[in-house]
């Protein structure tokens, strides 16, 4: 088991300070996507900055407040 911190940015970073114990690359990617939709699905069912085009990066450290190596990276964005 490994510890992995995922940080998300959208205007507004939020680096994860506490880190997620997965398994492997598997367990990792499934839980990028999982978080990447929980961030995205806010309670009134959308991210407003998401369908303005801006831009949303989800990543993966191996260290807190996003240093050390990025084992992952997720870009998200959307228009209509």
């Amino acid at each position: 088991m490994s510890l992995y911190y995922f940080h998300f940015a959208n205007g507004k970073t939020v680096l994860d300070e506490i880190g997620t114990e997965l398994s492997n690359l598997a367990a990792l990617r499934k839980e990028a996507v999982l978080m990447s939709r929980d961030v995205i699905l806010l309670p009134n069912g959308e991210c407003p900055s998401l369908w303005d085009g801006a831009p949303s990066k989800l990543w993966v450290t191996d260290q807190p407040s996003a240093a050390g190596r990025t084992i992952l990276t997720l870009g998200i964005s959307a228009a209509h």
